[in-house]
């Protein structure tokens, strides 16, 4: 199937390239591979992922494409299809695509940790450590973090008045200081990692 060049195919409509890649049409392929990546790669941006996790988004939503072309029920909608999939893939990406499992269960006694002197004297010290950390970030982000750490049940809204920070700063403050946190070499030594 000929496909025109790529400042016409942006009027070609889609329904028929999803059939012809559908059918094995390499040519449809990269005509939706071109036309449609940027919106999937846009998406991903929006949620703040390094330019490697947006690859990854962008060829996972492709493979599930490939995977799924022939059952798609509505074919010129593969556009949306394919941003809601970025945008699942990306959620994903963010929540480090752990799975909570939630139940009234207690754990099996060979995964419980039991109350020892040890076991105290480690949390203590480790308690210790992340103070020392947290009094080691910039300004700041060591006020926010102390003040969400000693006073959890405080609204943004308070947090912003008790330290005159705008409210849309916080996230990304505190977002800034946690990944210091994660990468403070002291604390990583004292947890092992």
């Amino acid at each position: 199937m000929p496909h025109p060049n790529p400042q016409t195919d942006a009027a070609e409509p889609l329904a028929p390239l999803v059939r012809a890649a559908a059918a094995g049409d390499d040519q449809a392929w990269e005509a939706l591979v071109r036309r449609l990546t940027p919106a999937i790669r846009g998406t991903a941006r929006t949620y703040r992922l390094s330019p490697c996790e947006v690859d990854d988004v962008v060829q996972s939503c492709w493979l599930k494409l490939l995977l799924n072309v022939r059952s798609l029920r509505e074919p010129e909608a593969v556009g949306a299809w394919l941003v809601t999939t970025a945008r699942r893939q990306a959620l994903r990406v963010c929540r480090g695509d752990t799975r909570e499992l939630l139940s009234d269960a207690p754990l099996p006694a060979d995964l419980a940790t039991p109350d020892s002197p040890e076991n105290a004297a480690i949390a203590a010290e480790l308690s210790r450590e992340l103070r020392a950390a947290v009094r080691r970030l910039p300004g700041r982000q060591r006020e926010l973090i102390e003040t969400m750490v000693d006073e959890p049940d405080r609204s943004y809204a308070e947090v912003s008045v008790r330290l005159g920070m705008p409210v849309g700063s916080i996230g990304p403050t505190r977002e800034r200081g946690l990944r210091r946190l994660a990468g403070d070499r002291r604390l990583l030594q004292l947890v092992g990692a």
